[in-house]
């Protein structure tokens, strides 16, 4: 699986920049707020002390895609009572997805009483790479500056901001930093956009070789936020495991093809079934005690291009869809 996305000559990074300055110009109508923090850090709030929207999620979906995706609301009667829709699409999905806006950084601070955790994606982890995982993609990218998105209600704390800053080889001034907590309409659009890098996931999850894995597109319902933090993550994972559904084109042989649209439904958990909430609860709020499997779209397309066969697997659930959203 080495060298899977090597050679794309793409810095998402670099891609990711224009998004950036683009949001900032646009902060006033995207009720965002931009500060600069205490080592010069830019800081970007989108749901925690400002309104925000989902327009702003919408942007830091594809600021967390490294500008190698596109993301769209669109109208679907597929869920009737839950009609619009997050579209996600993306030509280097691998990239896209898994090196850019996969939250695989864990990043923590604790002092004095106070607590600082968060999980960061977007751009700035493959200048950092301090995930196994970028050693089996093959990527590293070169930028003069990084960019991070964080599912937090504040901002990263200065001993947060040095240990990005020295990983990414930066000074801190280079660094932008984008949050809102799971509960806003910001931060729950841009979880939601995730239903092709969570498909994604799972296939590598499941060892299949992700340079072969080269289109994607991938959609679920825009779930309505929630004030509490659990309910709130419940509904932006629901969308997806019980509403969202996927389209992989890949290489190869039709049988490998077939065997990932056979494994890469959630109803192939069996945590598979009942509203994640819930299931977060029974648990004993251990995220590591979920099944993994149950982490991807409802139903997906797997395409085998080279034979023009395509396999349809799982199904949509608007009952479960329905009892997490309301």
């Amino acid at each position: 699986m080495n060298n899977t996305v090597t050679g794309s000559g793409v810095s998402v990074n670099a891609q990711a920049v224009g998004l950036v300055e683009a949001m900032v110009a646009d902060a006033a109508r995207l009720r965002i707020a931009v500060t600069q923090g205490a080592l010069g850090e830019r800081l970007i709030d989108a749901g925690s002390g400002c309104p925000g929207g989902i327009e702003a999620g919408i942007r830091i979906a594809e600021i967390c895609m490294g500008g190698l995706g596109h993301v769209t609301l669109v109208p679907d009667a597929t869920l009737p009572e839950w009609p619009l829709t997050l579209a996600v699409r993306s030509s280097q999905p691998v990239l896209a997805c898994l090196g850019s806006q996969y939250a695989g950084w864990s990043l923590a601070h604790q002092d004095d009483g106070a607590s600082f955790f968060a999980l960061g994606s977007g751009p700035g982890r493959a200048l950092a790479r301090v995930e196994p995982l970028f050693e089996e993609l093959g990527y590293a990218d070169s930028c003069d500056s990084a960019i991070l998105v964080l599912e937090s209600e504040t901002p990263p704390p200065p001993q947060v901001v040095e240990t990005v800053a020295a990983a990414c080889g930066l000074a801190p001034s280079r660094l932008t930093f984008v949050f809102a907590p799971t509960r806003s309409l910001a931060g729950s659009t841009q979880v939601v956009a995730r239903s092709l890098e969570v498909a994604l996931h799972k296939a590598h999850e499941l060892r299949f070789p992700l340079e072969r894995i080269v289109d994607g597109m991938a959609a679920a319902p825009l779930c309505p936020p929630h004030p509490d933090f659990v309910v709130a993550m419940g509904r932006t994972n629901d969308a997806i495991i019980y509403g969202g559904q996927v389209h992989l084109f890949v290489t190869g042989a039709k049988d490998d093809a077939g065997a990932l649209a056979d494994k890469l439904p959630s109803a192939t958990s069996h945590h598979y079934g009942r509203p994640f909430a819930d299931l977060f609860r029974s648990v004993n709020f251990d995220f590591y005690a979920m099944d993994k499997a149950l982490f991807s779209p409802a139903k997906v397309i797997v395409t085998a291009i080279d034979h023009g066969v395509s396999f349809h697997r799982g199904a949509l659930d608007p009952g479960l869809v329905g009892a997490s959203f309301t």
